[in-house]
């Protein structure tokens, strides 16, 4: 899909979470191409960067430039064992309230609860030590659109 990203963050492989819009996006003219076609708090990379500069106040240097995005992969430290490498599974939140240093690979951003999702490659047994006595595995997800 093609956004429209600022001019300092559009390079091949940059990586966004979009968190929504700004309110001055709401009456500009680009809205459609620009933010209409992210979905709210999704992981994003750049695959393709465009040459169409376009003013935008919102954004350093006041510019943006087109460019295509996919959805990201996104790294999960999860205690299933019976995912594997092109396996397919419905991600569902661990149970766990703990505030530890993993919490961000437990409950990455970009993914949410009943996402439809694609082992792309199961890094192995995760070496730290869980709270909550999980013993996790390390996978990099993509997703079942």
């Amino acid at each position: 899909m093609i956004t429209l990203i600022g001019k300092d963050l559009a390079k091949k492989g940059q990586e966004f979470i979009f968190l929504g819009p700004a309110q001055e996006c709401e009456k500009c003219r680009f809205k459609s191409s620009c933010i209409e076609s992210l979905e709210l708090n999704r992981k994003y990379i750049v695959t393709e960067v465009r040459d169409n500069e376009q003013k935008c106040p919102i954004h350093d240097e006041e510019k943006v430039i087109p460019v295509q995005v996919e959805r990201a992969s996104i790294d999960l430290l999860t205690p299933s064992r019976n995912i594997f490498e092109g396996s397919t599974f419905t991600f569902n939140a661990p149970d766990c309230d703990e505030n530890c240093e993993f919490h961000d690979l437990c409950f990455p951003e970009g993914l949410v609860e009943n996402d439809k999702c694609i082992v792309l490659e199961s890094i192995g047994k995760h070496k730290g030590e869980c709270k909550k006595g999980y013993k996790l595995n390390k996978l990099n997800l993509g997703f079942v659109i």
